[in-house]
Formats: C-alpha cells, structure tokens, sequence
C-alpha cells in the first residue's frame, strides 16, 4: 500500500506493473486475508494503525477482485483505467508534432509489438498494453532467475524506452497541461 502510493506518485509505470504484481500475489494467497497476513503483512515491521490500514487496503482489493471476476486471471478496473489513461495520453502525444521524439520512440518499439502480439496468441491488446505484459513478463522471468534470449531483451529494451518516456509525459501532464500552446 504505501509502496504503491509512493510508485503512484513517481512513476506510472512501475506503479501499474507493481499494481499487477500485487494481484498476483493475491491470487497466490488464494485471494485469503489470513494468508496475506501470514505471508506478507506479518513480515513488515508495522505499528497497530499501519498493519490495520494495509490489512484494509489488500481487503478492498480482493473485494474489487471478486466483484470484477478477475479471481483467477485479469485485472481490476483501478488498474485498468491507468492504462486507458496510458493509452489516451500515447494517441495525443503521437497527433501532436511537437512530441516527435516520442513518435519515433513509438515506431521504433512498433515491431517488437506487433512481434510480441502475434507470438502471444491472446486475444489482440493494444500497443500499450502490449508493451506492459511484455514488461510484465520480463520482471517475471527475472523473478524466477529463467534466461532470456538476446532478441526478447533487445525487445524489451526498446520497449522500456517507450514505456519510460510515456510514463515521464504522464507525471509531467499531471503536474500541467503538456498539450497547451507554448504562448499561453
């Protein structure tokens, strides 16, 4: 919870893919408070106050968990709507011809993408989300010590770079609005 909020308010990306890393660990913990008390809130040094309000913040997500039918796979719609958010943000940047180092960061990852779709043979998601899983995935095969061929990592690397420079506009049009005139 509070590494969330702390990722919330640095950087999107790593806050979206540690939102998802967190819904894993549910499902693992068999979406069961009492395991998630054993196996991860248990290991924190936390006051009363603090373990209660982590105990409340990993309740209301197995609850959005069972209301939103993503028990065994999927994620909630929190999370879902940072990548909407994601997604519109990357449509603007790539109409507006001011942000054209961000366009051929764009099309420079495309082909890794489209690569990555086709080989996933999951339903099609878009560029975006794409980009995610594939981060996702790393992070996971990483977690596990698994080998990772040099065509997936240079993959993945183009992909980073897309992913970071998306996240780096998103902050900076929370803080102000980075499609407004230049003379405003």
């Amino acid at each position: 919870m509070y590494i969330a909020s702390q990722k919330r308010k640095e950087n999107i990306a790593e806050y979206l893919l540690y939102m998802w890393q967190i819904e894993d660990i549910i499902r693992a913990n068999d979406l069961d408070i009492d395991k998630i008390k054993a196996n991860i809130i248990d290991k924190y040094d936390l006051d009363d106050a603090r373990r209660r309000e982590m105990t409340e913040w990993y309740e209301s997500l197995i609850d959005m968990m069972r209301r939103e039918n993503v028990e065994k796979c999927g994620h909630i719609q929190l999370n879902r709507n940072v990548i909407i958010q994601l997604v519109d943000l990357h449509n603007a940047l790539l109409r507006d011809p001011r942000f054209n180092e961000y366009t051929r960061q764009f099309y420079a990852a495309l082909p890794y993408i489209v690569e990555l779709r086709s080989k996933s043979g999951a339903d099609p998601k878009g560029e975006i989300e794409t980009c995610f899983n594939a981060l996702y995935g790393m992070l996971m095969l990483r977690l596990q010590s698994r080998e990772v061929n040099a065509d997936t990592q240079n993959a993945v690397r183009q992909i980073s770079r897309l992913i970071a420079m998306l996240s780096d506009y998103f902050m900076r049009n929370e803080r102000e609005d980075i499609f407004k005139p230049a003379d405003q």
